[in-house]
């Protein structure tokens, strides 16, 4: 297939693309940055420079791509800023939705998150409804959220994944990420929150086997989702950093079930953040 890889140029889009030429696909990838460009074609992808925001520009694109299929990686967390990323999440997905119908197509594989479901101590599946009752900025982001999913899944092809929390290379949580340095610099806490992870190699085959999978959500999580209190302590000790101090947050998170997309041929190359970790 010839695949338009909208964020290619991020950290996800960077793993995904190798796995899609080694599965044959043509792949045309965007990033907002010129000086990008040249990493994007010497990984074998075609490069677009575009910004998602802008409307007209998003559909020349991706008319002029001719893609049978849109992968949709794109987050904007440069800065951090939480409301910058809900805003490309609502408007710049409603964008490329609007293009890839009128260039008719109907297949496209989007990354969304999964700490968006409500509070609780069982493990939510894709039934669950998002967490629309919380409060600011939680709220803004669910929201965002909401807008992405509805956008994608009015697509006939449409497919939401619902990713944990990204660790690995180059990610937040890495060695050289902000939480890996938040860790060192002792400002990441160990909390009763229950976060669920997955490794950004795991999350790119997942994007890649989405490509075939039913349209709807899908959680890309790993096996075990945990508290703070005990995966925190281990990512400071994978990073170089001391023990993280133990707080209470109020909040409990929530454990989140991978079994839809398990039955579905994903496996994990970290089953367990524990094992993931220790490649840090």
């Amino acid at each position: 297939m010839r695949i338009f890889l909208a964020g290619g140029s991020g950290v996800l889009g960077r793993e995904v693309i190798p796995l899609l030429l080694s599965a044959g696909h043509e792949v045309v990838a965007t990033t907002r940055s010129d000086a990008k460009t040249a990493a994007l074609e010497r990984s074998g992808a075609s490069a677009v420079v575009i910004d998602a925001l802008d409307e007209d520009a998003t559909r020349r694109a991706v008319r002029r791509a001719r893609p049978d299929a849109v992968l949709h990686l794109m987050t904007d967390l440069s800065t951090g800023d939480s409301a910058s990323n809900a805003h490309l999440r609502s408007i710049g997905t409603r964008n490329l939705v609007e293009a890839a119908q009128l260039a008719g197509v109907t297949r496209m594989v989007a990354q969304s998150i999964s700490w968006v479901y409500p509070a609780g101590t069982d493990a939510a599946d894709e039934g669950e409804s998002l967490d629309v009752d919380a409060r600011e900025p939680r709220r803004t982001t669910v929201a965002a959220v909401g807008d992405l999913e509805e956008a994608v899944l009015s697509l006939p092809g449409g497919v939401v994944l619902r990713f944990g929390q990204l660790y690995g290379p180059a990610t937040w949580y890495s060695r050289d990420g902000r939480f890996g340095a938040d860790a060192r610099a002792e400002r990441l806490p160990a909390t009763e929150a229950v976060a669920s992870f997955i490794h950004i190699a795991d999350a790119a085959r997942a994007a890649v086997l989405a490509l075939e999978w039913n349209r709807g959500v899908w959680n890309i999580v790993d096996d075990e989702p945990a508290p703070g209190r005990e995966w925190a302590a281990e990512f400071a000790a994978s990073v170089g950093a001391p023990p993280p101090e133990v707080l209470t947050s109020g909040d409990r998170g929530r454990p989140i079930s991978n079994a839809r997309a398990r039955k579905n041929g994903l496996v994990l190359q970290h089953p367990s953040w524990r094992d993931g970790f220790r490649t840090l």
